[in-house]
């Protein structure tokens, strides 16, 4: 394995859950459904705690959590732009609007932080000693949440939409009743959620 590579995708990952804290805050800020809002709210929650379980992972890789790398700033920047799309969409006065957009951001953020987490997961059965377990405790700890986190967050951009289209939606959606936490789940849902139409 390639240290070095592996060592910017741990600090590639803790600037993006970083970034996820932002993304969250103001995704929770978006949400009109109270639901959907809760559920945010404690995504925020986790997606801190994250950010403090990798910093501990640098630590337990002698890395600086802080430490600038140019892919740093690309992840940054893209957390920024969801950030700021989110700001627009709500800006734009449309309170609807605005929690489909952050929907769509959340979405878009998780399936990145999702990737991260299963790389992650990947590395960690190939190390070895302090620095396999420190890496494998973090997933294991992480990895239902960043599941949930995906799959729910991806049922309700579906339903919002469909319920935006003027169409019946299933508010919350079936991922939330069936505690999705596999793409198998998530699959099962959608196609649950079309027939109760």
């Amino acid at each position: 394995m390639k240290q070095v590579q592996l060592n910017d995708l741990i600090l590639q990952s803790l600037e993006h859950e970083m970034g996820g804290v932002q993304v969250y805050r103001t995704a929770v800020a978006c949400a009109v459904n109270e639901d959907l809002k809760e559920e945010w709210s404690k995504y925020l929650v986790q997606t801190q705690t994250h950010v403090e379980i990798l910093t501990e992972v640098c630590h337990a890789f002698d890395l600086d959590p802080e430490e600038p790398l140019p892919s740093r700033d690309v992840v940054r920047t893209v957390g920024e732009g969801l950030v700021k799309a989110m700001q627009m969409a709500r800006a734009a006065g449309n309170p609807e609007a605005a929690q489909l957009v952050a929907c769509e951001c959340v979405v878009l953020a998780e399936t990145k932080d999702h990737l991260n987490w299963e790389l992650l997961g990947k590395c960690a059965k190939k190390l070895t000693g302090p620095r396999a377990k420190a890496l494998k405790e973090a997933y294991e700890t992480v990895e239902d949440q960043e599941d949930e986190h995906l799959y729910h967050t991806k049922g309700w951009c579906r339903e919002l939409w469909i319920k935006s289209l003027g169409m019946a939606a299933v508010l919350p959606p079936p991922e939330e009743d069936h505690h999705v936490k596999t793409a198998i789940g998530a699959a099962r849902a959608e196609q649950a959620s079309a027939k109760s139409r």
